[in-house]
């Protein structure tokens, strides 16, 4: 199961919880490094200088200390309230997931309302690399924030491709992108989805029926000629990115995949004209980096081609703009 890069967001009973991911792994650790800005505590908690120095604790890191605190509060005073919920937090901020969702069951049979405690739940077991188990408190999630907790249908869209319950991510995506649940931008955009987790299998099927339902979808020819290009069906993904280009003429990425394809069929001339092309949309709209790659595949046809002057300046030009990127800060 992999990840791409991207952040969740829940919003829920004053609080924020915000889980940033880069990188590329299983879902166990689906989310690459992580940057969690976690909920402010309940304001339910008795404010005393220990809970509060647990606190302080816990925003510069040092959870073990904090969780300390937190636990020898409980300890004298087992009556107090909302002490299951500062400790759920605590480890959710520790990125001790499983702990957390233990903590957080506590703190809901002391407080069935804790909504909060319901949305760290899910996420604590979706960071956990248990999806299955994430679904329930997520699916609550939706009921509370039909039209606003976006990063909530998103997130429970990945848990239900990763237990294979197609439809159910399909209409999740749709809600999340504010379409029919059963329009081609809806099999699209879940096609999308499938493919960034490596669903390729089911991403082609989705994909198809997106253009079955609408020939003229843009960028559904686009996703198809990506997978199979992947798959190195060279034929069938010059086809896929013909026809979108004939539908969306202006899509500069379209022109470098296709002439990526024609280059893997030594069909070096024409995809010479097609990186070009691709530079000319990409010079006034895009940034250096995406330009990176045309000019690097440009430099490699004309080497092929034998016009070894022009190769070298494209390369030279690639290899710039890659400089010029790495140096920003």
């Amino acid at each position: 199961m992999k990840a791409v890069s991207g952040y969740f967001l829940f919003v829920g009973a004053g609080s924020v919880a915000l889980a940033c991911f880069g990188g590329v792994r299983a879902l166990a650790a689906q989310t690459p490094t992580q940057a969690i800005v976690t909920p402010k505590p309940k304001l339910t908690v008795p404010s005393d200088a220990a809970l509060n120095e647990a606190r302080r604790l816990s925003e510069q890191g040092k959870f073990d200390e904090a969780i300390a605190k937190i636990e020898g509060l409980a300890e004298k005073d087992p009556e107090m309230k909302g002490l299951a919920h500062e400790l759920a937090v605590t480890y959710y901020k520790k990125s001790d997931y499983l702990k957390a969702v233990a903590s957080f069951k506590k703190a809901l049979e002391e407080d069935p309302k804790d909504n909060e405690a319901v949305q760290l739940m899910g996420l604590s077991y979706y960071l956990a690399g248990r999806p299955a188990e994430a679904i329930a408190p997520l699916e609550k999630v939706q009921t509370w924030y039909p039209s606003a907790n976006v990063d909530a249908a998103y997130i429970l869209g990945i848990c239900y491709i990763q237990t294979k319950y197609y439809p159910s991510a399909r209409k999740a995506f749709a809600k999340m992108f504010a379409v029919p649940a059963d329009s081609a931008a809806s099999y699209l955009f879940t096609a999308r989805m499938l493919l960034r987790q490596d669903f390729g299998l089911v991403a082609e099927e989705y994909a198809k029926k997106a253009v079955e339902l609408d020939p003229k979808l843009p960028l559904a020819h686009a996703l198809l000629g990506e997978l199979y290009l992947y798959k190195s069906r060279l034929p069938e993904a010059i086809e896929q990115f013909q026809k979108e280009l004939e539908l969306n003429p202006g899509e500069a990425g379209v022109y470098y995949k296709l002439a990526d394809a024609y280059s893997r069929t030594q069909k070096y001339e024409e995809a010479e004209k097609l990186l070009q092309r691709s530079i000319w949309l990409d010079a006034t709209s895009t940034g250096p980096f995406i330009l990176m790659v045309p000019h690097h595949l440009l430099g490699q046809a004309y080497r092929e081609l034998g016009r070894t002057e022009e190769a070298e300046r494209e390369l030279k030009l690639s290899e710039q703009l890659q400089i010029r990127e790495n140096a920003k800060p």
